[in-house]
């Protein structure tokens, strides 16, 4: 059985997650969080504790790595628990010769471009006047983070590149999209931005069983929104990922 690691494991995605591989089957979890976990292994420890997470890391396959502070938080929290927690992760799996690492981004490294037509007509719902644009999507390539949260992200994305580089750990980002507890979207935002639970779930299980030989990427994901504006044909070349829910069924 593949040995999965989740951090965070008690929040909405680590959910998702957890029960979808729980369904597939072949897979041994253990989550690593703050406060215990019903029915799965759990190690309890601060993930800005390098020392502490070690046990937690040691003898896993994979480590996917949700658990993050967001913006609205002390900085403090943030520096500690993105900045630093992300750094302790990747190091901890290197020392413990963990194959991969799946580091949740977000797509607010991107959300700066809401400012800019025609993305920020999308974002508005003014979908009249963005029928008169061919907007192209926004790739992988472009870093312009909206929040503070973002920028924390693009951190945790350019620390994984050169883990990549530098130790052949393999490390895949995925900019994870609007993914409420809800399940649909819920403002005109979301109807672009919008992430199913069954798509998370999806694109981060082909991440983890991805070839061996892919060593860094970086893949946005939203569900198969009319209005989205960010690249999923990606993520579909190297995955085959396909989201199978869309926006407009709520619209």
């Amino acid at each position: 059985m593949k040995k999965i690691l989740i951090t965070g494991m008690s929040g909405l995605i680590g959910g998702i997650l957890r029960s979808h591989l729980e369904s597939l089957g072949g897979y041994d979890l253990t989550a690593l969080n703050r406060r215990p976990v019903d029915g799965v292994r759990t190690i309890q420890a601060d993930i800005g504790d390098l020392e502490a997470i070690r046990p937690a890391i040691e003898g896993q396959d994979v480590v996917v790595h949700l658990a993050a502070h967001v913006a609205s938080e002390p900085m403090e929290d943030v520096v500690r628990g993105n900045l630093a927690g992300t750094w302790n992760v990747y190091e901890a799996a290197r020392q413990a010769g963990v194959k991969r690492v799946i580091f949740a981004s977000s797509g607010d490294t991107i959300r700066g471009v809401d400012h800019d037509p025609p993305y920020s007509q999308i974002i508005a719902g003014d979908y009249e006047a963005v029928s008169r644009w061919e907007w192209p999507k926004v790739t992988k390539e472009l870093v312009r983070p909206g929040t503070i949260y973002g920028a924390s992200k693009v951190w945790g994305e350019v620390l994984g590149r050169v883990y990549s580089a530098d130790y052949g750990l393999s490390v895949l980002c995925v900019r994870i999209g609007a993914c409420p507890a809800e399940n649909r979207p819920r403002s005109t935002r979301e109807v672009a931005a919008w992430l199913s639970h069954r798509d998370v779930a999806d694109i981060l299980h082909r991440c983890i069983e991805a070839p061996d030989d892919l060593l860094y990427d970086i893949f946005f994901a939203v569900s198969n929104n009319k209005w989205n504006y960010r690249d999923i044909e990606h993520a579909r070349r190297v995955l085959g990922y396909i989201p199978q829910d869309s926006a407009e069924d709520f619209r």
